[in-house]
């Protein structure tokens, strides 16, 4: 029994209330009709070529993706072009497409959320509180028991899906580690907030050369966390399953599949 996108966009914004996305985001439908039948969704991180590709030949209706495709303004989206490629083939297979970004961010059981119950954290917080109560940016806790820097940066490596640039630490492969900050996708604009600097180590993605270097000197002077920096697309990629099982539980007729395409935009490194 199908619904209609209407009706899939409804428990959408239930679980993930666009009003809270930052102001600069742009969540919510891209493609398609409120009235579409909808009898699949296909979720992935990234509308590109390969996702559009898989969602297209499982016969899905639409593709939910955390990364809005129109996020910054376009003034063509003609065939010749990524995004206006993209928004063909799906209008043309019929597949409507709807992103939940900053708004799956902030949540409970959302992309940092989900981050955090795979480390096992304890007592975990948001870094930043936002508006919505028990919701906010990032999320800080406790291991159940300390490990060693380097053996953190392990677990990741286990808890993650690879990525050619894996996993880079800032730190002694000897520091115990109780205390974890982090914050799937880009974190960079958290690391001076209190409850990083309060942390033993800063577990993100994106960290630039200059911020990540002041955080690391600040570090060797005790004011501050170690630093991993993971890959962006795997630190998200973890939420979409317990994205897909919502969706399930609240329309139990929708096929709901998760993408496990490596849409990291790093095919290979070269080490020295």
């Amino acid at each position: 029994m199908p619904y209609s996108l209407r009706e899939l966009n409804v428990v959408i914004e239930r679980l993930w209330p666009s009003e809270h996305a930052a102001s600069w985001d742009r969540p919510g439908i891209t493609i398609g009709a409120l009235d579409d039948s909808v009898s699949s969704v296909h979720l992935a991180v990234d509308a590109v070529e390969a996702s559009v590709d898989e969602a297209l030949s499982l016969g899905a209706d639409a593709l939910l993706v955390h990364h809005p495709l129109l996020l910054r303004g376009v003034t063509s989206v003609a065939q010749d072009s990524y995004k206006g490629a993209m928004i063909t083939r799906l209008i043309r297979g019929g597949c409507a497409l709807i992103a939940a970004h900053t708004n799956a961010d902030i949540v409970a059981d959302g992309v940092s959320d989900v981050f955090a119950q795979r480390l096992g954290l304890t007592g975990t917080a948001p870094i930043v509180a936002s508006a919505m109560p028990g919701t906010g940016t990032g999320r800080v806790g406790d291991l159940p028991e300390p490990l060693t820097l380097g053996r953190l940066a392990l677990k990741l490596a286990e808890i993650l899906p690879a990525t050619a640039t894996g996993i880079r630490v800032a730190g002694h492969y000897d520091t115990a580690i109780s205390r974890v900050a982090l914050c799937g996708g880009a974190g960079d604009s958290l690391l001076f907030e209190p409850g990083v600097e309060g942390a033993d180590v800063f577990i993100t993605a994106d960290l630039r050369h200059h911020p990540a270097s002041e955080a690391r000197e600040r570090a060797l002077l005790g004011l501050g966390p170690a630093l991993i920096d993971v890959s962006h697309w795997a630190s998200e990629w973890l939420w979409l399953e317990v994205a897909a099982e919502k969706l399930r539980a609240a329309l139990p007729h929708l096929t709901v599949t998760v993408s496990e395409l490596r849409t990291d935009p790093w095919d290979f490194v070269v080490t020295q």
